[in-house]
């Protein structure tokens, strides 16, 4: 068996509209479906840490036909327990989009506000360029921005 791509990633949010705000608005990405779900459909609440009674669903993409997509999640009216992960704890700690130039994205995501992780010279490599960036969404969820490249 072999799978041929990562067709989402999926992100539990405190608040949908700003987590749309920074995804839609600041990222750029697009709104492919928005909707409510049934958390229980499926026998799926065995998935949850406690049972919940509504779902909202926002899937974002780059573009058309652009994978993986990815998908917010909310509970309206329900309170969320939890804290986003550091990159030395366990567990899924961050997701990296390729970009095809790391430092202008950086410059654009700081004057759109977006909250860097980490001073802007943590970022450069020994070449003196920006190759990879940490930015972190609205939860504070630890998203990477890099080249591609594996080098520095």
């Amino acid at each position: 068996m072999e799978a041929s791509a990562v067709s989402h990633i999926a992100i539990c949010t405190r608040d949908m509209e700003q987590s749309l705000a920074f995804y839609r608005d600041v990222l750029g990405m697009e709104v492919i479906c928005d909707g409510y779900t049934d958390p229980t459909e499926g026998g799926r609440l065995h998935n949850y840490q406690q049972a919940r009674s509504s779902r909202r669903r926002v899937s974002l993409r780059f573009g058309v036909g652009k994978k993986p997509t990815l998908t917010l999640t909310s509970h309206p009216g329900e309170a969320l327990t939890g804290a986003p992960l550091k990159l030395d704890q366990m567990g899924i700690t961050h997701f990296s989009f390729t970009v095809p130039d790391p430092e202008a994205w950086l410059e654009e995501l700081s004057a759109k506000g977006a909250q860097l992780g980490g001073p802007r010279a943590s970022f450069v490599n020994a070449a003196g360029r920006i190759r990879s960036f940490y930015v972190y969404d609205p939860d504070g969820i630890i998203i990477q921005f890099d080249s591609g490249l594996s080098e520095g």
